[in-house]
């Protein structure tokens, strides 16, 4: 698939400086650059590389100016990096614009789908299923009875998605992902044995939500565990029943959430961090790698440790236990000079 540079411009609304007919077909690194690439310049750290790259194409910003020689076509933009992204987004657009339904694949007589869909081979849609146009679905992957999902929506191959899930617009589910199965509900009985509680519940998952490789989402015991508008998950994740995540939150791979938990919006939540269920944490909170969270959380927080401190307090506090066994061997030579001195 090539593209002339003309044809960057015009989807970047950019301005070509050098030859509009020259063609890539492969994207690089600006170090990596070579012929028949386009790359991108976004970090001056990096600009050095724009004089010595082979790549066939530079999307650079529009203040840049050369301050030697370019053999590189440039296409300037009001932000590279922004612009860059875009490309990639359309790229990813037209490669994968599968359409049809390849067999051998299993739809329900009562489901129903829109235009423009692509149904990959051994994928199955159960009862009622209702899915929007323009939705890909990769190649086994399952969608329980009464699954609903919007339109432009992409779940990648090998996806599981469980009865009563509702799926907003423009989401993306990666392979692996499991959405729906039951919460971690078990109560004991008078011999001390575990009996499970029935998960009657679903999983609503808004409009522009992303869901990693390996993430598991579970259904609520009633009611709904509800991931909001523009939440992003990473790889990996665990999120227990009656979660509620807020609006645009992104969360990094190995976190775990328990039931019960409310999440605000706009949070950034490192690896491997452990939430507690049943506590509030506000908006706009930001919690750092293998955080332990235990307690309620305010608007705007910024947590780091295991149980989780505020950060400032966090890192001066880091400084005394480095020096801990100094400290520790200076106040016994204290201990010792006062006992002498007393004898």
């Amino acid at each position: 698939m090539k593209f002339t540079a003309g044809q960057i411009a015009a989807i970047l609304e950019g301005e070509v400086f050098g030859n509009p007919e020259i063609a890539v077909d492969k994207l690089a690194k600006i170090e990596e650059g070579e012929q028949g690439s386009l790359t991108f310049l976004a970090n001056p750290k990096y600009t050095s590389y724009i004089y010595t790259t082979k790549a066939s194409i530079a999307i650079v910003n529009k203040d840049f100016e050369p301050e030697q020689e370019i053999d590189t076509t440039l296409i300037k933009v009001d932000d590279a990096y922004k612009s860059f992204s875009k490309l990639l987004e359309y790229y990813n657009q037209v490669k994968n614009n599968k359409v049809g339904v390849e067999q051998p694949s299993f739809i329900s007589e009562s489901a129903s789908y829109g235009e423009a869909v692509y149904i990959g081979a051994f994928a199955y849609l159960g009862n009622n299923v209702k899915i929007g146009d323009n939705v890909k679905i990769y190649p086994n992957v399952y969608i329980g009875d009464n699954v609903s999902l919007g339109d432009n929506v992409c779940v990648f191959a090998g996806a599981k998605i469980y009865s009563e899930t509702v799926i907003g617009k423009e989401c993306v589910i990666h392979s692996g992902a499991i959405i729906g199965a039951d919460g971690f509900g078990y109560a004991p009985n008078e011999q001390g044995e575990f009996t499970r509680v029935p998960q009657t519940g679903n999983v609503i998952l808004e409009d522009h939500v992303d869901v990693g490789a390996g993430t598991t989402i579970d259904r609520a015991t009633l009611g709904s565990t509800i991931l909001r508008k523009g939440v992003k998950l990473d790889n990996q994740i665990q999120i227990a029943h009656n979660v509620e995540i807020g609006e645009h939150t992104v969360i990094a791979a190995q976190t775990g959430i328990a039931g019960s938990t409310k999440i605000g919006s706009r949070c950034m939540i490192g690896g491997q961090v452990g939430i507690v269920g049943h506590i509030t944490i506000g908006d706009r909170v930001k919690i750092q790698a293998q955080s332990g969270i235990g307690r309620n959380v305010k608007d705007d927080e910024v947590l780091q440790g295991s149980p989780a401190l505020n950060y400032g307090d966090y890192n001066k506090s880091y400084v005394h236990f480095k020096n801990l066994p100094k400290t520790v061997a200076r106040l016994n030579q204290l201990e010792k000079e006062r006992k002498s001195g007393q004898s």
